[in-house]
């Protein structure tokens, strides 16, 4: 992945971006919109599997899901009316890796990609 993959393509406005970026890219984010329980991250604990922490809790992969015909159910959300979910995390990631392309192009796959390729390394 191209380390300015997400900075503007006018060289000045870049270059700002880029010295910002450099300034702050050791700080911890503090976000109102996180996906994964602030607990987890705070004890440092392992998470059990990547569909706990990738797919579950992340409302765009559910979303970009679901549009596309796929039940909650398949992906591991409980229904309210207390039927059955899938239960296999393995089942839930290759549910996400099979439908990987129609995250292509969106802000998702970028998130997505980033975590894949340089968080999980």
């Amino acid at each position: 992945m191209h380390e300015d993959r997400g900075f503007d393509p006018d060289p000045g406005v870049r270059r700002t971006a880029r010295a910002l970026y450099e300034e702050t890219r050791g700080l911890p984010i503090v976000s109102p919109h996180g996906h994964v329980d602030p607990r987890l991250l705070a004890d440092d604990a392992p998470f059990p599997e990547p569909a706990a922490l990738i797919v579950l809790p992340d409302h765009y992969v559910l979303r970009m899901l679901y549009s596309h015909g796929i039940p909650l159910e398949r992906i591991g959300v409980m229904p309210k009316d207390g039927g059955a979910a899938e239960g296999d995390p393995r089942k839930i990631w290759q549910l996400l890796g099979d439908h990987y392309h129609l995250f292509r192009g969106t802000p998702t796959a970028i998130w997505l990609d980033y975590e894949l390729e340089e968080v999980s390394a």
